[in-house]
Parts: structure tokens; sequence; C-alpha cells
């Protein structure tokens, strides 16, 4: 089932089924007991008024029952015996015992001169009571489920039992039974009713359901269609449609549009690197080439130094579009630890060449407090970067200053120059600009060293940033955490 819409209504159906059927057996347990209890409580005030009138020693045979149909009875007395049953009661289970024939009691021991005495003594012991009473418990009967066939109709019962003494101190027990022919028709008509109705129910919420979730899922459906028409039309420039509402499919929607965007950006500012690049690579080969060629015609004129030159500057412009195209393919900085101070002092005893001596300045509050995590190679590209436009932009001094700063190490790098001006500081930055673009390629490079020495601080989690400095000159600050 591929269809949101259909699995959500399936989901929903199932769910509202197990809490229907949860809830109509709920439902049907409650009905049975509060009917089971009224019947149970109809045959206790049958129990009652039999019990009753064996307290006052009414015959067996001329006991009142009232409704043998509805309230079938059976007396036991205390070993067992029936000794009385309704009227056309002819079958009987769930009391204690089944027979349904009332049994004569034990035949009575003759009453002897001793009885006789034992009598007087027993009336004199009595004096002031009721002989002629008995009493009926008034315990909490006790219930049962049974059956009972009066007159050929069998039927289920709730039986309650309760006992009597006569006025002869017999203890006889008392069963007597409600119907239960209501209870189980109530149940059923109920059951039925919630069978014939669970179905209708179900559609209904299916339908509902798959109503509102294509209406809640159109604006996701409008995202697919737009998604699909600018992965047809290659059309990057176009946004997919964003609903009023503030719920998760807008912010879909809000984010689907930040990425077109950050996609969009990412693809012209590479539309932009391949044809610069194309752009500064097609200089130097042209040069190349048209010395080689000069050389193979008059080997007198071949300008070596120029050609060699030629060739060195084309190597640094390679490696600078390698270096980049691994940043931009996400590679990681390496983990090693880097003693920051004793990097610059390295990169700058390596530069012989300079036309301007550098001076470093170290500060160091105490040891390790300048020490950094990342890539020694990329850290020093970045160091050799920020002394290659110094050195190219200077008049009289450089100067790199290195200190420790809120959590992490600062490189300064100080140049008295022309300087930076201040809405240039952030453009300054991006990859193959140069400010100055009457200066000669060959003085001023490609303009991809600040744009590697940038994105080197970011990916090492670290920032660089330029300033000026003073009255004149500009101020590159590469920052850059501590260990981690």
């Amino acid at each position: 089932m591929r269809s949101v819409r259909a699995r959500a209504a399936l989901g929903a159906t199932v769910v509202v089924a197990l809490a229907l059927v949860a809830a109509g057996l709920a439902a049907l347990l409650v009905l049975r007991a509060n009917l089971t209890d009224q019947a149970g409580l109809q045959a206790e005030v049958a129990a009652r008024e039999t019990a009753g009138q064996l307290a006052l020693d009414v015959p067996y045979d001329r006991l009142e029952t009232g409704d043998e149909e509805d309230h079938p009875v059976q007396v036991t007395d205390e070993d067992g015996r029936v000794v009385a049953v309704s009227k056309d009661l002819e079958a009987i289970s769930g009391t204690g015992t089944d027979r349904v024939t009332p049994q004569p009691p034990p035949a009575a021991p003759e009453k002897g001169d001793d009885d006789g005495d034992r009598d007087d003594d027993d009336d004199d012991d009595g004096a002031g009571a009721d002989p002629g009473r008995g009493e009926v418990s008034t315990d909490e009967p006790d219930f049962s489920n049974g059956t009972a066939t009066v007159d050929g109709d069998r039927a289920d019962y709730r039986f309650a039992s309760v006992e009597a003494t006569d006025s002869a101190g017999l203890t006889l027990t008392v069963h007597a039974g409600a119907p239960l022919a209501a209870e189980q028709r109530a149940v059923a008509s109920v059951r039925a009713a919630m069978l014939a109705a669970l179905p209708v129910v179900l559609l209904v919420v299916a339908g509902v359901t798959w109503l509102v979730t294509r209406r809640a899922l159109r604006p996701v459906e409008d995202i697919r269609r737009e998604m699909a028409a600018i992965t047809a039309s290659e059309d990057l420039s176009r946004r997919v449609p964003e609903p009023a509402s503030r719920d998760e499919v807008a912010r879909l929607a809000r984010t689907t549009n930040e990425t077109l965007t950050a996609l969009e950006s990412s693809v012209d500012r590479q539309r932009r690197f391949v044809a610069d690049a194309s752009h500064e690579l097609r200089s130097p080969i042209a040069s190349l080439r048209t010395q080689l060629e000069v050389g193979a015609a008059h080997p007198e004129l071949l300008d070596v130094e120029g050609a060699v030159a030629d060739t060195v500057r084309l190597q640094v412009l390679a490696a600078d579009l390698l270096l980049l195209a691994r940043l931009d393919a996400g590679e990681r900085p390496g983990n090693a630890r880097l003693e920051l101070g004793a990097l610059v002092r390295e990169e700058v005893s390596q530069r012989t060449g300079d036309r301007i001596p550098v001076a470093v300045v170290v500060s160091a509050p105490e040891p390790g407090g300048l020490e950094v995590t990342g890539s020694r190679g990329q850290l020093a590209r970045v160091i050799g970067n920020l002394l290659d436009n110094a050195q190219r932009h200077a008049v009289s001094s450089v100067t790199v200053e290195v200190r420790a700063e809120r959590g992490g190490a600062v490189v300064a790098v100080t140049d008295d120059g022309a300087g930076v001006p201040e809405a240039e500081r952030t453009r300054i930055f991006e990859r193959f600009v140069r400010l100055d673009d009457a200066r000669a390629r060959d003085d001023g490079g490609a303009g991809l060293g600040l744009a590697i020495a940038r994105d080197v601080a970011t990916r090492h989690g670290g920032r660089l940033t330029v300033a000026g400095a003073g009255e004149r000159g500009a101020r590159f600050e590469l920052w850059l955490p501590g260990p981690r």
C-alpha cells in the first residue's frame, strides 16, 4: 500500500475498530452484570418471602411461592433433603441438589416420661419466649446461576439461597430463582445493534480520514509536482508554493525553498568557479604555448625564465583549485595538535624571497596556551596566503602576532599598505576577487588565496576577518579554537 492516504485511512479504521470492540465488550459486560444483579435481587425477595412463611411454621404443602414459572423454589433441610418445591417444578440445577421430589421428614422419637420431664424443664427454661415463631437469616444470601424446567419449559435462572429457622429449631434453606431471559434478550439486542452499527461507523471513519488526509496532503502534492517540474527544467530559480498555515507542511515548504536557494547559490558559485578557473588557466597556458612555439621555431628567442614562471604559476593555480575542490567536497581537517606559535615561526623562516622582512611576535601566557587542533598542511597554507597578501600590499613593514584569546589562539597579520575599504571587507574573501583590477596578473595572483584561507578557517571551527590597521594598512586576524 503505497498511498499515504490509504495507509492513514486503514490505520485510523483499525484503531477505531479496536476501540469500538473494546468499548462494546465493556458495555456488554456492565449491562450483563447490572441485569444479573437485578435478577439476583428478585430471586432474593422471592426466597425471603418463602423463608418468612417457613419461620411462621406454614406447612410445606401450603407454601405460597408466587408465580412458579418466574420464581421456582426449592427448600432443603440441614441434611440436604428436599422438603418442598414450587408447583410444576420438573428439574433444577445450580442449587446444590437436582432433586425436585419432596422427601418425608425422618420419624420423630416417641416421647417417654423422661422426655415429658425434659419438656417441662424446657418449658420452664423458655418462659417468656415465643414458641410459635422462627426467624429468617439476615446474612447476605448466596447467589448462583442454574437452570430449571417448569411445566415443560426449560430456562436459565439466577438463584438466591436464604436460610430460615422454624419454631422447632430446624434450619431450612430456600433456593428461589429469577429468570435470566430478560438479561439475555437485552444483551443479545445490544450486541446485535453494535455489530450492525460497527461496519457503518468504520466506513464513515475511513471515508472521513481519507478526505481529511487528502486535504492535508494536497500542499505536499503541490510541492512534489513543483519539485518534479524544477528537476525536469533544471531551473533552480523556481520555488515551491508555501501554504499560509503554520503546520509541518508549511515548514517543509519553507525548508524546501531554503534548500533550493542554497542549491541555486551553490550551482551559480560552481559555474562562476568553473568559468573563472577556465579563464585563469587560459592565460598561463596560452603564454606558455606561445613561448614554446616561438622557441620551437626560433630557439635563440626562447624565454626560458618566462616559461618556467608561467609553469610555476600554472602549478600553483592548479594546486589552489584542487584544494578548493577538496574543501567543497567536505574534506574534514586533521586532528593533530599543533603549537601555533611554532608553526608561524617555521613558515616565516622558510620565506627567503620576501621583499619585506616579517616581524614575528608570540605572546603565550602559559605553556600550551597556543595549541590548536587541525591539519598542519592546511593551516600552514592559510598563514602562507596571509603573508603573501601582506607582502603584495605592504610598503615597508609586515608583522605577525600570535596570542591566546577567548578559548583559542589568534594569528594577526598586519601590513602598512593601502588597506581594504570597509565596503569590500566581505567581498575580498570571495573566489577570484581582486580589488585592484588594474594590477597585473603576475603581481596580483588569481584571487584565490584569501578565499582558501577563509574556507580552511571555517572548516577548523574558526574565523578569518579583516580590519583597518590604524591610519593605513590592513590587519587580518585568524582565530582558531583550542584543542577539543
